[in-house]
């Protein structure tokens, strides 16, 4: 089996031609990406479905809008919060995927977070490829890997994290960031 290498903590940006609904135009932070399969969340799809609905306890964490996001088409009944956490050690109930970028235990006391928390945002769900699965989707295009920063996470205009991140690209990337939403229109 060939190495995998790993793009834990890079975002997946779909390419405009992704034929699959589940992510189009979706911004993906990749959390995990080994031999055995990737495992990330969609930070641009948000739902209407308050925090506090659902997790009151956490609601008063997490930025706006304060609302669960879509986090991908697979375990929608289950939730995942990713927080940003500056500094070196980060506390009890929070493990460091990525630079200042964490998964939160939500099961945990948000007293024991709250302090250390820059960010938090509440998914539904998460997004999951088999071994070789997102490599054969790379290999054809459907993705650009670019490197992610700790205000994806909890950007405020998540309707606009897709133009934006690509916009910020310096090649030839941030020109599809003016990409069309409907081609056939111009």
């Amino acid at each position: 089996m060939t190495e995998v290498s790993s793009l834990t903590g890079r975002l997946l940006v779909a390419a405009p031609a992704l034929a699959d609904p589940n992510f189009d135009r979706a911004v993906v932070l990749l959390l995990d990406h080994d031999e055995e399969g990737s495992l990330g969340v969609v930070l641009n799809r948000p739902t209407p479905v308050g925090v506090v609905d659902i997790l009151t306890a956490w609601a008063g964490l997490t930025g706006e809008p304060e609302v669960v996001f879509q986090g991908g088409p697979v375990s929608l009944d289950s939730a995942l919060g990713v927080a940003v956490i500056p500094g070196g050690e980060g506390p009890l109930g929070w493990r460091r995927v990525y630079g200042a970028i964490g998964l939160v235990d939500l099961e945990a006391p948000p007293e024991l977070l709250a302090a250390a928390m820059g960010s938090l945002r509440i998914f539904a769900g998460y997004a999951g490829w088999g071994p070789g699965q997102l490599e054969r989707e790379l290999s054809e295009g459907a993705w650009y890997v670019v490197e992610s920063e700790p205000g994806d996470v909890s950007s405020p205009r998540p309707e606009g994290l897709w133009r934006a991140v690509l916009r910020r690209q310096r090649s030839e990337l941030a020109m599809i960031a003016t990409y069309p939403d409907d081609p056939s229109l111009n």
